[in-house]
């Protein structure tokens, strides 16, 4: 069933935004954007013109040492669809995302990235199908401009991984991309985990969804701020946050090693008593040592990945913490204070301003 506001025929007054929340709301997190931001808020003004819905962006400045959050200050000004969220210094894409999706008022939630790779166009086909009843709308990219072969390929290794690890289905070749109807919003703001995966949590809530393609974009402006390395800590973050998986796979490798362990002297002890072969003492046993350390080694590192998340979420410290807020009529540009009390799970009340 569609969502009771979505039904509902926008008056005039509301489509300008004048008295009435919001019925979609756009969250941009952003991290040294500057060239992007103002044609990013002129494409979603053309784009979502013609719904003659009342809209807001949101955008999260996640800690931009660049011009980022004067220009956000300055489109307040003029804009009065626009809101910001500064953080106080860079929590990361995945924190990011969940202050905006706190922040957000609408009763439909866009999710998107600034770089203008998500094209703000296909937003009114989401909304379509958000009002036929779905609850989740993702983007699927049929096609990615500007990546090179090992990053598309290490995407798909990716996400197929974790069709096989995973109890549910995390959608291929999907971002942050997508919409969320405000039940599908509360349900994610109810999960107080502090290592977290977006769109993995997003597909584990089950809501009811369908997708559209599009073709991704090169990046309008700036550098991916996603490193080799960052990719890897998200997967790792992924696979781990929603699969035991790793862990039986360590069982495995345990009984993998016994077993060849038991063969290999096995094979020994008939060459030297039936066979009279002699077996050089040291090649053999070097090898076997280091190749243990390794299998050692390798277990505890991946039993730790798992026991430092557990550190972390008993810890109890907020996802993040807001530095300042500003909207349309608001210059004062207060920097407000940052409670310290732990995050409320019940409300989804993660983050602090």
């Amino acid at each position: 069933m569609a969502d009771s506001t979505a039904r509902r025929p926008p008056s005039s007054r509301e489509a300008r935004g004048e008295s009435s929340p919001p019925v979609l709301s756009i969250v941009v997190p952003c991290h040294d954007e500057e060239e992007n931001v103002d044609v990013l808020v002129q494409r979603l003004e053309e784009a979502l013109s013609p719904l003659e819905l009342p809209w807001e962006v949101v955008f999260v400045d996640d800690g931009s040492r660049d011009g980022t959050l004067e220009r956000l200050r300055r489109l307040t000004r003029s804009r009065p669809e626009v809101r910001y969220v500064a953080l106080t210094r860079n929590f990361g894409h995945e924190a990011a995302t969940t202050a905006g999706l706190e922040h957000a008022k609408g009763d439909a939630v866009v999710l998107m990235d600034a770089d203008l790779q998500d094209p703000p166009e296909i937003i009114p086909d989401m909304v379509g199908l958000w009002r036929q009843g779905f609850h989740v709308v993702y983007a699927r990219r049929t096609a990615r401009d500007g990546e090179n072969v090992l990053k598309r390929w290490t995407s798909r290794l990716f996400y197929r991984m974790m069709a096989r690890i995973t109890a549910f289905d995390l959608p291929a070749d999907v971002g942050d991309f997508r919409l969320m109807s405000r039940s599908a919003v509360n349900a994610f703001l109810r999960m107080p985990e502090r290592n977290r995966f977006v769109r993995g949590m997003v597909a584990w809530s089950g809501f009811r969804s369908a997708a559209v393609t599009f073709r991704r974009s090169s990046r309008h402006g700036g550098v991916t701020k996603y490193s080799w390395w960052r990719l890897t800590v998200l997967a790792l973050d992924a696979m781990t946050s929603f699969s035991a998986a790793p862990l039986h796979l360590v069982s495995v490798a345990g009984l993998v090693v016994t077993g060849l362990s038991l063969l290999g002297a096995a094979t020994v002890v008939f060459q030297k008593l039936f066979l009279g072969i002699p077996i050089p003492g040291y090649a053999f046993l070097v090898t076997g040592v280091f190749f243990l350390g390794g299998v050692q080694i390798l277990m505890l590192g991946m039993i730790g990945e798992y026991v430092g998340r557990i550190f972390v979420d008993t810890q109890r410290r907020p996802i993040y913490f807001v530095a300042e807020q500003g909207a349309f009529g608001d210059h004062s540009e207060e920097v407000r204070g940052a409670d310290t009390l732990p995050p409320d799970t019940a409300s989804g009340n993660l983050g602090v301003s």
